[in-house]
């Protein structure tokens, strides 16, 4: 079924090219959209044409048309007056109505499909004969794109999407909730992950200036086959649970630059709980200000150098000093030492992924 808007464009594209008034009722009678109350009047005769059974109807001043969709009568085509022009008219308003229904019905069969390979619903069999039924190439390199709106109900991502990419046969716009689009792009042969990188730059850039929209971008590998989409939107959608916990400053996020997150994130809350009680014996980690990790923080920023972060900061070598200190004797590592800095890092990366489990169970 269309959207009220489409059929009212179609109705009122019938009034300008035909310069007659028309409406759209559905097959019981029930008017949809119309050019002009006037057409109104025209309710009973519409819901009688509907149980007639006809395909169409002139005289009485009014031509009516049946449109079906598969074989089944969906739609009631009226326009006034029953000449000529008028009958030629309406069968140009029920064809044009039919082929909205036949490339809607089209593009939902598509987006349904897609949402099955993306989240692993179909057996390898039934990828390839339904792909081969819509004439989507199965062997081609392809790669998806993850697109996260930082607030909640931004329909206009996904209206943005299909109006840059899902204009052909390669390229696919989905969601799968409210807050995620999914990109499953077609690739050229010579496209690699620093063309993935500008891709992932362009659709933030694009969506930020054209519909004021927030997000942050996460891409998987590339892959050869379609059967393989489902994987590359794993690989997707970990770099954006990944970039959530331990890279929140970064809008653009690739699954295989990951690094150490990617690790930590797959450990075990048992195994990261050993840890912490192994680094932090008294559960310092909860009881940093926020003062001492962001000067932890920054310092790590400039390779340990402290000149370069108290200049930074705008606090005096002796104050930095003092505040790695503090820290010092709070967690018995000094993080002047490459050796500590680097398992107070990891320590704290750990204990931000427990934060996070324990907030989403």
């Amino acid at each position: 079924m269309l959207s009220n808007q489409l059929l009212h464009k179609a109705v009122q594209d019938v009034k300008n090219i035909g310069g007659v008034e028309c409406a759209v009722w559905d097959n019981r009678g029930v008017c949809l959209v119309m050019t002009s109350e006037k057409m109104t009047a025209w309710e009973r005769e519409a819901a009688a044409f509907g149980e007639s059974g006809a395909e169409e109807m002139t005289g009485k001043g009014i031509s009516m048309f049946l449109i079906r969709e598969e074989e089944e009568p969906v739609y009631i085509l009226g326009v006034a007056g029953d000449g000529p022009e008028t009958v030629l008219s309406g069968r140009f308003g029920a064809s044009q109505i039919t082929n909205l229904l036949f490339a809607y019905r089209d593009r939902m069969d598509k987006n349904r499909f897609i949402q099955n390979l993306i989240l692993d619903n179909m057996l390898v069999v039934d990828v390839y004969n339904q792909a081969k039924k819509m004439k989507i190439p199965v062997e081609l390199r392809r790669v998806v794109f993850l697109i996260e709106s930082k607030n909640e109900g931004e329909s206009l991502v996904l209206e943005t999407m299909r109006g840059l990419y899902a204009t052909g046969m390669r390229d696919f716009v989905t969601a799968v909730d409210e807050r995620h689009v999914i990109l499953v792009k077609a690739l050229e042969a010579t496209d690699d992950y620093s063309s993935l990188n500008r891709i992932a730059h362009e659709i933030t850039d694009t969506l930020n200036m054209e519909a004021m929209v927030g997000v942050r971008v996460a891409y998987g590998t590339i892959i050869e086959e379609l059967k393989d989409v489902s994987r590359s939107y794993k690989e997707a959608d970990m770099a954006l649970q990944v970039g959530r916990v331990f890279y929140t400053e970064k809008n653009i996020l690739a699954y295989n630059e990951l690094g150490i997150g990617r690790l930590i994130h797959q450990l075990s809350p048992s195994l990261c709980e050993m840890f912490l009680k192994e680094v932090f014996e008294h559960g310092a980690a909860e009881k940093f200000e926020e003062e001492e990790l962001s000067t932890v923080y920054t310092f790590f920023d400039n390779n340990l150098n402290i000149s370069e972060t108290a200049r930074q900061l705008y606090v005096h070598r002796n104050t930095l000093v003092y505040r790695l200190e503090k820290i010092q004797k709070k967690t018995g590592l000094d993080v002047r030492v490459f050796e500590d800095a680097l398992t107070f890092k990891i320590a704290m990366m750990v204990a931000d992924h427990m934060n996070d489990m324990s907030q989403r169970d």
